[in-house]
């Protein structure tokens, strides 16, 4: 938790501010999840934090108060403010990464994501109507497997408007592998819903390529649609898993 949130971009590409207090937010958010603070931790006073972050008291107010009512921390007399380890892991109001496998024994998982392609295409028809979009609008499609310790265990097809993210890289090694994130930060555009639909299938060959399966072998298939803040839909995505050793959780508090 030692960044300094001044040092990040105020302003979006688009004009769109991003709130100081939204990035203290998040890091701090961030570093709760992956276990940086564990349940007990007694956050550094006010003064202290906004030194740390370089940011004014009142930011860091602001966003102690939002993890407050989120229940990721709490406040204690005497004592100070307190990580509570009661906070989802997968709440996309404190999101930093929207992954929806875990280890066999319940464990939050840190995957690695290589992007294999970005192509720009025209919608479909279905994509159109989907999107709210004039026909034949571009879409930007990336291409990506993730891996666990080197392993690969999810490839991904992702699409997004083209012309809500201008100047979104093209370069497969220059993508951010947290596209929510880049998404909010670049673009002022807040992922605020996920909807999924879940089914079984057998791998394809590329599955097999991708994921290092034999044939025949299973993949767990995820349809997702993700919205902003707006409602308007902002990423439509394929996901094929293998679940040999992880499972799929979706977890609503």
């Amino acid at each position: 938790m030692v960044s300094k949130a001044a040092e990040m971009p105020e302003v979006s590409p688009r004009g769109l501010p991003v709130p100081l207090y939204e990035h203290v937010k998040r890091q701090i958010a961030e570093a709760i999840l992956i276990g940086e603070l564990p349940p007990g931790t007694v956050l550094p006073g006010e003064v202290a934090l906004a030194a740390q972050y370089g940011v004014a008291v009142g930011t860091i107010r602001r966003a102690l108060a939002d993890l407050t009512s989120g229940g990721m921390l709490m406040r204690r007399r005497k004592t100070g403010t307190v990580v509570t380890g009661r906070a989802s892991r997968h709440g996309l109001r404190f999101f930093f990464q929207y992954f929806r496998l875990q280890g066999e024994d319940g464990s939050l998982l840190q995957s690695d994501a290589e992007v294999l392609s970005v192509t720009t295409e025209d919608a479909t028809d279905a994509e159109v109507a989907l999107f709210a979009l004039p026909a034949r609008a571009p879409l930007l499609r990336l291409h990506r497997v993730r891996r666990v310790t080197g392993a690969p265990i999810l490839h991904s097809r992702i699409s997004l408007v083209a012309e809500r993210i201008p100047g979104f890289p093209h370069e497969p090694a220059k993508v951010p592998a947290l596209i929510y994130r880049h998404l909010l930060e670049a673009y002022g555009m807040r992922i605020a819903a996920v909807r999924e639909k879940v089914t079984a299938e057998l791998a394809t060959e590329e599955d097999c390529r991708l994921l290092h399966l034999t044939s025949p072998s299973a993949v767990l298939v995820i349809d997702e649609e993700a919205y902003d803040q707006t409602g308007a839909l902002a990423i439509r995505s394929r996901h094929r898993a293998t679940t040999a050793h992880h499972h799929y959780s979706n977890e609503i508090r």
